[in-house]
């Protein structure tokens, strides 16, 4: 028996198929098909990527996927050039997994903060109109809000604020 990558090549070969049919069939790029072929194998993307070429490129040949996947990872193992292992993938699909739960968790607790300061502003706003009414009835009060000492205020405001900003521009300016 030849090696791997030379059984392929005849496998190949032998079916009249050319490599860039391969390619064009299952859109794996030309150099990985060749890294394969010359058993060049730290070329290949490892893990699953790397199965996933193998068997593609069976596919296209029509051989058994499984016999091929696995003469390829005993072919990798034994040239030292052994491809990398599947726990780094299902680590990474691990850690991509608890991101995902830990961004979904700061994102409900930040909504529940969000709910529960809406929920005491609205407390306080009915604490205020509350305390206002009786204030109203019992006669503290002539109106349940206070539409002109709101008005003034914000009057006085915004007259300082004009004067404030009309002095800051005068100096850029003058």
């Amino acid at each position: 028996m030849k090696s791997f990558g030379e059984d392929l090549r005849s496998e190949r070969l032998a079916r009249g198929v050319a490599l860039d049919e391969i390619t064009a069939i299952t859109k794996i790029s030309r150099r990985h098909l060749d890294a394969l072929e010359e058993e060049k194998f730290r070329l290949l993307p490892g893990g699953i990527l790397s199965k996933g070429i193998v068997r593609g490129y069976t596919a296209a040949l029509g051989l058994d996927q499984h016999a091929w996947t696995e003469r390829f990872l005993k072919a990798s193992s034994a040239s030292g050039q052994g491809i990398e292992d599947d726990r780094d993938w299902t680590a990474f699909a691990s850690n991509v997994g608890k991101s995902r739960i830990q961004r979904r968790d700061a994102v409900e607790f930040r909504l529940r903060w969000a709910g529960a300061i809406l929920l005491l502003v609205a407390v306080a706003a009915a604490a205020f109109l509350t305390v206002r009414y009786y204030g109203l009835r019992v006669g503290w009060w002539t109106a349940l809000l206070p539409v002109e000492q709101t008005r003034a205020t914000l009057h006085g405001v915004f007259s300082s604020a004009h004067a404030f900003f009309a002095r800051a521009f005068s100096r850029f300016h003058g």
